[in-house]
């Protein structure tokens, strides 16, 4: 089974919310709500690849010395297993935006339960929780 190497990362505003973005339709998991990131490109850190996406999807920009390892999901799908370094990220520029027709949502982590996430994410939220 091939592994995919995926970086995400939970942005938490100045009232301790964090951002979820609602997977699109046309992709895998369409409607469910993930924390941002995307795949780790070949030779490409998993901090640099968040730069990369957050750039990309929500027209921001932060650096690495902002992304604090936080913690990482391993989750096996039917078709591949999933590897995904969790980072926490409170400092960046810019204001968030979808760059790519996505919705977001500013939640409370106790509330973070009552949004559809893929199976990956889930065990991350008591991990998010205790961290903030």
């Amino acid at each position: 089974m091939k592994t995919v190497l995926v970086a995400a990362v939970a942005l938490i505003d100045p009232d301790g919310r964090v951002l979820l973005a609602q997977r699109p339709e046309g992709k895998s998991m369409a409607g469910l709500w993930e924390f941002p990131g995307g795949k780790v490109e070949h030779g490409e850190t998993p901090e640099a690849a968040l730069i990369r996406e957050l750039h990309e999807e929500l027209g921001i920009d932060t650096w690495t010395s902002c992304l604090a390892p936080l913690t990482f999901a391993s989750h096996s799908y039917d078709d591949f297993h999933l590897l995904m370094p969790v980072y926490a990220c409170r400092k960046w520029q810019g204001i968030v935006q979808p760059q790519e027709g996505q919705k977001l949502a500013w939640v409370r982590s106790n509330d973070l339960r009552s949004y559809d996430m893929p199976p990956a994410d889930i065990p991350l939220i008591p991990a998010l929780q205790m961290w903030l």
